[in-house]
């Protein structure tokens, strides 16, 4: 059974080492996931499992002591997910950035998986995907990564679309209040279009939480470099 999850944004850019000179431009959103780690670990849950988007060499299962590293962004930095012997796949980079996040929180509170999913992935797939994680454990809990639109400004990766501050804001209030239908609502077509790689990653939370009562806080929102970011936990 789901019993907390926190939401994270997924960039590179979190790790300061990444970001160098920027790296005070994201404090407020890691000072976000630490709270929403913090409400993780203050769960008791007997397993942990990180969700993020994923390339297709990243897809599918990560287990506890597979390895991420930052090279591809400049910074010769590893993470490792949990405790346990290295793994030959690495992590993709959102659930890098999801390792450095746990080590961060000196996290010990339970065993960690991982778990990289396509963009593509379509809503019915991603929310059968969560109901099996619910099922993993009788205390289940999940550190979901991804990330809103691409395209909130002109400089965004995406360029600017006029649809990309209503899409993030649709995706906002559902993480906010945990509003498992309004993500499972999210539609794919245009997350896909918009750059808007958290999408699959929040409809597999929203199939782990059915039925499990949560309430939700958003704990940040803001579009920094045209790219919509989010934090929220849900208890």
């Amino acid at each position: 059974m789901l019993v907390a999850a926190a939401v994270c944004p997924c960039p590179p850019l979190l790790v300061p080492e990444v970001a160098a000179g920027a790296a005070p431009e994201l404090d407020r959103a890691r000072a976000a996931c630490a709270d929403a780690v913090g409400v993780l670990a203050a769960s008791r849950p007997g397993l942990l499992v990180v969700i993020g988007p994923a390339d297709e060499p990243g897809r599918g299962v990560h287990h506890a002591g597979a390895v991420g590293s930052f090279q591809g962004f400049g910074v010769a930095a590893e993470v490792r997910l949990g405790t346990g012997r290295a793994q030959d796949r690495p992590l993709p980079p959102s659930l890098a950035v999801a390792a450095w996040l746990l080590e961060r929180a000196q996290w010990a509170a339970c065993p960690v998986e991982g778990l990289g999913v396509g963009e593509d992935l379509a809503p019915e797939a991603a929310l059968a995907a969560g109901r099996e994680l619910g099922d993993r454990a009788g205390r289940v809990a999940l550190l979901v990564m991804g990330d809103g639109s691409a395209c909130r400004t002109v400089k965004a990766p995406g360029y600017l679309d006029e649809r990309a501050a209503g899409f993030d804001a649709l995706a906002a209030a559902a993480l906010g209040n945990a509003d498992t239908a309004a993500l499972t609502a999210l539609d794919a077509s245009l997350a896909y279009e918009l750059k808007a790689a958290g999408r699959a990653p929040w409809q597999v939370l929203a199939g782990a939480a059915e039925g499990a009562g949560l309430a939700g806080r958003l704990l940040y929102e803001d579009a920094p470099y045209g790219v919509g970011y989010f934090a929220a936990a849900w208890s």
